[in-house]
């Protein structure tokens, strides 16, 4: 992990309310963004700001979040993704999000993830996966 990861640094993406972003359980003149679609575009957000300022062989898991989705936002609208560096504790990094779309806030929380070390993860994936095959 590289010493220019520090709070304060912020990255802001924007994703367009496509389809898939969308719930369908209440019909299709009610489409609108999905809070499971929201939280994964906060992560890749998120996980691109970190990214900036992991050494090669590293990348950040997300290991919790708290967020609440206050407002819908229609299929079609564009949104506002930013996520600020609040502190940053060893290899674990937490995160304030905001969402916006053109009319208001719609989301607002923090996100926390943790820098790993690629290798190290498949190498205990990989026992995992073979002490579950053992049993």
């Amino acid at each position: 992990m590289k010493t220019t990861l520090r709070p304060g640094l912020s990255r802001t993406e924007s994703h367009l309310v496509d389809l898939p972003r969308t719930i369908d359980f209440m019909g299709p003149d009610l489409r609108i963004y999905a809070t499971p679609e929201l939280l994964r575009d906060i992560e890749f957000t998120s996980r691109n700001l970190l990214l900036e300022h992991c050494d090669p062989g590293e990348d950040s898991v997300g290991i919790g979040v708290a967020f609440d989705h206050t407002a819908a936002t229609p299929l079609g609208m564009a949104v506002r993704i930013t996520a600020t560096v609040a502190a940053v504790e060893g290899r674990r990094v937490v995160l304030d999000v905001v969402a916006h779309d053109a009319m208001e806030e719609i989301a607002r929380g923090q996100h926390t993830r943790f820098i790993v070390e690629m290798a190290k993860v498949k190498q205990r994936l990989a026992a995992k996966l073979a002490k579950a095959a053992a049993k």
